[in-house]
């Protein structure tokens, strides 16, 4: 039995999750990763996915140490990695076209800058559309001062998948056909059979005005939990009594999840890696790309699911949470109920244990998300990527970036190698949570600020993975760099 004393290394206890941080130990030589493919059972048919694996199984790293990795790209196309959540110097922080190169197919980089701070975060491709091929896995950086805590730590990891090609489903999204059967390298992704990859005419949901919110413009096989389904759930086996600290990480393409812990109660303690007042409850949204970490305990005999409920419909994946002595009951994968749209109540509740400190604002960007579900265009102010203006910032500057969504669809905005604060939310301030993506909402202004500390040419974009493809995506880039 794992006992929530077993170190468990910050994946979830079974150890199947492929792709966890291997160590990280001062020493000459650099922790490898290789970026290769892996196979999953989905439901009784097999899939051909992305992964990021390594030779000695998933261990963390710990902040204060050195992020000293080798990473060498197995597959027969090009690949690079992002590190989402650390704050690397530029041009080492895995974008093409922005801070390096691809890597061609049998090549390798080193990375090695300073781990300045825990959290929970992860990593994933940022080239073409690797990671809605599950080109993801978790990166968590551990605080050396919780090393004595009495907890267990879990993993979970979500992912929205699809036996369609990704370029299938973007071709569909755009209105065309695309090759089905077959990714945008050209080899197969697994057993393929038509089946809906994509929904135009989706369920509304009512907005000031009476305009209809868009919600899961792409509709998916299956939901996973650290590559399972609700058929096969992972049984996380747990002290009873113990205390649990749950590490739940958003790896989907494009679906908002609430994540539901049925009648327990947890604290949430982190988003995004960043410590925030604790917030007691029994469901939290997390969009794509944020990070939760949640406390609970699991008493005697019990076997808790924790959930994760597909943004406006029943879809649910999540794993079991075990005592010694528990019953686990089989769980359906359809909720009785469609779960809500995501808003702000939480966000707006939130408060960062270490906030920004307090100074004036040098700079303010305001930055319009734009487009539609006929077009399937996004923008950042009017422009696709390629076609857009860098957002300028000056190293030493308090910049503010306020977000306004007059579009249909959420956005989950990220920005690349800083933690931003968000101050207001329509207008209205706050000392909110200190984060790295937040979601701005149809018909919301969400404001954040940023001290410019780190300089390079960084990449922002909507994290759904398709509306970045489509163009919402931008660079902040500090005057002088080259």
């Amino acid at each position: 039995m794992i006992t929530r004393r077993r170190f468990l290394s910050g994946v979830a206890a079974s150890a199947v999750l492929a792709g966890a941080l291997p160590r990280l130990a001062r020493a000459a030589a650099p922790a490898a990763l290789t970026v290769t493919t892996r196979s999953l059972d989905v439901g009784g048919r097999a899939a051909t996915v992305f992964g990021i694996t390594q030779p000695d199984g998933g261990l963390r790293a710990v902040a204060g140490g050195d992020f000293r990795v080798r990473l060498t790209n197995a597959l027969n196309e090009p690949t690079l990695v992002h590190w989402h959540g650390l704050t690397p110097p530029w041009r080492q922080d895995g974008v093409p076209g922005v801070t390096q190169d691809p890597l061609p197919a049998g090549a390798g980089f080193d990375y090695d800058f300073p781990l300045a701070r825990p959290g929970t975060n992860w990593m994933h491709s940022h080239l073409g559309l690797q990671e809605q091929g599950l080109l993801a896995a978790p990166l968590i950086v551990a605080d050396p001062a919780e090393a004595g805590l009495d907890e267990q730590e879990v993993v979970l990891m979500l992912h929205d998948f699809s036996f369609r090609d990704p370029a299938e489903i973007m071709a569909g999204l755009r209105g065309s056909q695309g090759m089905a059967g077959m990714d945008h390298s050209g080899h197969s992704m697994g057993s393929m059979q038509p089946m809906p990859g994509m929904q135009h005419d989706m369920p509304g949901m009512a907005m000031p005005g009476g305009m209809a919110m868009d919600l899961n413009d792409v509709e998916y096989d299956a939901y996973l939990a650290n590559d399972r389904t609700l058929a096969d759930p992972e049984v996380v086996r747990v002290e009873g009594g113990g205390r649990v600290r749950l590490r739940i990480i958003n790896g989907a393409a494009a679906t908002n999840f609430h994540i539901d812990l049925g009648a327990a109660e947890g604290t949430l303690i982190a988003v995004d890696g960043m410590a925030v007042a604790p917030v007691t409850g029994r469901r939290f949204p997390i969009a794509v790309a944020q990070r939760l970490d949640i406390r609970l305990t699991i008493s005697a005999g019990q076997a808790l699911p924790v959930l994760a409920l597909r943004e406006g419909d029943r879809q649910r994946t999540g794993l079991v949470l075990a005592a010694p002595g528990a019953n686990v009951a089989r769980i359906t994968d359809l909720g009785e109920d469609k779960s809500a749209p995501l808003d702000l109540a939480l966000e707006a509740q939130l408060q960062a244990t270490e906030p920004l400190a307090a100074r004036a604002v040098d700079r303010t960007i305001p930055v319009v998300l734009a487009g539609d579900m006929a077009s399937y265009v996004w923008t950042l102010n009017g422009k696709v990527h390629g076609q857009d203006s860098p957002l300028m910032v000056r190293q030493g500057e308090r910049v503010a970036i306020a977000m306004t969504n007059p579009s249909m669809m959420a956005h989950p905005m990220h920005l690349h190698g800083h933690h931003f604060q968000v101050v207001a939310i329509d207008g209205k301030a706050l000392s909110g949570a200190r984060r790295d993506t937040v979601l701005v909402p149809p018909g919301k202004t969400v404001t954040v600020a940023f001290d410019a500390d780190n300089p390079g040419r960084w990449s922002f974009h909507c994290h759904h993975l398709y509306h970045m493809e489509s163009g919402m995506m931008t660079t902040v880039e500090y005057e002088g760099v080259s």
